[in-house]
């Protein structure tokens, strides 16, 4: 049998995160060596606490889960309770019966596991605020240059933003992270866009139904993701669910579902202006910069989809 590669996910788990962390537990072909948490759709200790019932209810095997930054490095926190619920998880009563966070500190403990890996055989997922990484950056860029990919849900790719007009949740939540982990000259660092789970690849009302359908672990899935549900009725009319954190997932353990990905040269405005927060992708070339950031903007959604399902046991 092939070896399982290897991943670390950074989380600032809230609903979406909880599929994404679910679908990944799930896939034999990949071994998740630890979870950091980090503060963004809820504060770093609740998304610790959801991270661990996500790993309870997908019941394969229980990764060490890490408490990493509660705090952005520059700004007050901005959560998003209207998207998750106030616990993240749709406020609807869940908890770990069995497990506890880890001790150690989950930057210092990212940093330990590349240290002792061999160039490349770790890759990171990121999934909320990227305060974690840019510390890890800053403390250590050696270690981190051992990373494989780095694969982050963040940005809004070549679309329009969620959170300002250019900017998506998590890069605008701490800009200034996001712009040392984008400037930072790293062998391979991939956003994967706002833009990459809406359209086709957003989940219908049928498709909701059917993972929701399949068993405890889809009815978890779409449980906890009720606010969001709730608010997508607003925005799209029925129950549609434009899933970030599964989309990113996908990209990173399954590429063959990655429809349109390039190379652009790229940063972040950190002006304090209309535009803070935006990934600014240099489509054309303008500045003759070197490309820097892969920006994956497309999935396939029926690839995608069948990925979902496959990992989540939707029969």
């Amino acid at each position: 049998m092939a070896e399982k590669k290897k991943i670390i996910i950074d989380t600032d788990c809230g609903s979406d995160d909880a599929m994404a962390i679910a679908m990944a537990l799930n896939d034999p072909a990949y071994e998740i060596v630890m979870l950091t948490t980090v503060s963004g759709n809820v504060p770093m200790e609740q998304a610790t606490i959801n991270a661990l019932t996500t790993i309870e209810y997908a019941g394969t095997y229980e990764p060490p889960v890490y408490k990493g930054s509660k705090d952005m490095l520059l700004r007050e926190m901005t959560y998003a309770y209207e998207t998750h619920g106030n616990d993240g998880m749709g406020d609807i009563g869940l908890v770990p019966e069995r497990l506890q966070a880890a001790e150690g500190n989950g930057v210092m403990k990212m940093l330990d596991a590349l240290r002792e890996s061999e160039a490349g055989e770790i890759d990171i997922v990121a999934l909320g605020p990227l305060t974690n990484l840019a510390l890890a950056i800053r403390l250590d860029y050696e270690a981190m240059k051992k990373a494989g990919r780095i694969i982050i849900m963040g940005s809004a790719g070549l679309g329009a933003g969620n959170v300002t007009p250019l900017a998506e949740f998590n890069v605008w939540q701490d800009a200034e992270a996001a712009k040392i982990v984008a400037e930072a000259g790293l062998d391979y660092v991939m956003f994967v866009g706002w833009d990459a789970c809406l359209g086709d690849s957003m989940l219908n009302p049928q498709e909701i139904a059917k993972i929701r359908d399949s068993g405890p672990l889809g009815k978890f899935a779409i449980d906890c993701n009720k606010n969001l549900l709730e608010m997508n009725r607003e925005r799209f009319g029925d129950d549609y669910l434009d899933m970030a954190d599964p989309s990113a997932m996908a990209a990173a353990l399954y590429p063959a579902c990655i429809e349109h990905c390039d190379k652009y040269y790229c940063e972040v405005d950190i002006s304090g202006g209309p535009c803070y927060g935006a990934l600014i992708v240099d489509v054309n070339n303008v500045t003759g910069k070197e490309p820097n950031v892969y920006i994956c903007s497309k999935l396939s959604a029926e690839k995608y989809k069948n990925y979902i399902y496959k990992t989540l046991k939707v029969l």
